[in-house]
């Protein structure tokens, strides 16, 4: 029997063209799908004299993955999207259309945003990761005023664990690899429990019980690669670094949206970081006990994102997208990645 239909396929030009219309949103009939694996993304243009044509001459729809986000916790992102926005931080946020920036067209939870330009930051540009740096410290500042409420938090329970039990219970790894893959990654996951990341990480305050201050959570964007952060020329209005895509935002460690800014030999790293946290300090504290949980972090990311691939193998745009995925070298190299991983994170951290 052949499988059932992936819900996206049912997102025809037609099906996206209706759902603007529902909201009293005109197209002029162009529509052109974006590039998202984790959900479907379009860009439309709109009507010129119709509702927000004047405003914003093209918007972008996002429809969200069915099953992944509830409606509070899509809710709760753009929440903290908005205050950040009031906050003169620069997100590109949903649009609020008759007082909703969460919409239900046809079974699909969907939001409309504006059209945002911008190039990817220049790697290992030390001015720019400075500029990046100051930005993330007026994110962060927002997003210590209140912990969320729906969206859960970057930790091992949920990245670590609960990503390899799927893996292993659900057959996502070939026979001839699955033994090495299972012990090299619960050694990793052990490794990770008695890091920092799980000892002192506890709380937005508060003590341990030998009196050391716990590593603060915050609201984080959590997902701050250089992918979704857009660099505008500085010379107009606005200019700079703007985050987009806070679809992923968890509450966690502050230095999870640095970590994955850094990139390189370890050297790299370091004068990055430097830049980075030259930039945040200028108006924000950092603690630098957290920089001995990036490599934890990145290690539960690792896990999590072989999950991630494997959760969604019956929506088609994965298999396209990863054609290696699955496969016994695909492992092989995960095994080999972990392991260096677990030399990683027992090696002094960076320091900046």
């Amino acid at each position: 029997m052949s499988a059932p239909p992936h819900p996206f396929e049912s997102l025809t030009p037609d099906f996206v063209m209706d759902a603007l219309a529902s909201l009293g949103l005109v197209g002029d009939g162009r529509l052109m799908a974006l590039n998202s694996y984790e959900n479907r993304v379009y860009l439309a243009h709109l009507e010129p004299g119709t509702p927000l044509a004047d405003a914003h001459a093209a918007v972008v729809l996002k429809f969200y993955r069915p099953g992944r986000w509830s409606a509070a916790q899509i809710e709760e992102e753009h929440a903290f999207a908005h205050e950040l926005m009031a906050a003169e931080v620069p997100v590109v946020g949903p649009l609020r259309i008759d007082g909703r920036t969460l919409h239900d067209h046809g079974g699909f939870l969907f939001s409309v945003s504006p059209r945002r330009g911008g190039r990817l930051p220049e790697p290992g540009d030390m001015e720019t990761l400075e500029w990046i740096g100051r930005f993330l410290a007026r994110l962060h500042t927002v997003g210590a005023r209140q912990p969320f409420a729906q969206r859960p938090a970057v930790d091992l329970a949920s990245y670590g664990v609960e990503s390899r039990d799927w893996l292993l219970n659900h057959g996502a790894l070939p026979l001839e690899v699955e033994r090495a893959w299972a012990n090299i990654s619960q050694q990793a996951i052990d490794c990770i429990a008695a890091s920092a990341l799980c000892t002192s990480a506890g709380g937005q305050n508060g003590s341990n019980s030998d009196g050391a201050s716990r590593i603060a959570t915050l609201r984080l964007h959590a997902d701050c690669h250089p992918g979704n952060i857009l660099w505008t020329p500085t010379d107009l209005p606005g200019g700079g670094p703007h985050f987009v895509d806070l679809d992923d935002c968890r509450s966690g460690p502050a230095v999870q949206d640095v970590w994955m800014l850094l990139s390189g030999e370890r050297h790299e790293q370091q004068a990055q970081l430097g830049a980075l946290l030259d930039g945040y300090e200028q108006l924000r504290e950092f603690d630098r006990r957290e920089l001995a949980l990036i490599e934890p972090l990145r290690t539960l990311r690792l896990v999590h994102y072989s999950a991630w691939v494997a959760r969604r193998w019956d929506d088609p745009a994965f298999p396209a997208a990863f054609p290696d995925f699955g496969t016994p070298d695909y492992w092989r190299g995960q095994v080999d990645t972990l392991v260096e991983q677990l030399e990683a994170m027992q090696a002094p951290p960076l320091v900046a």
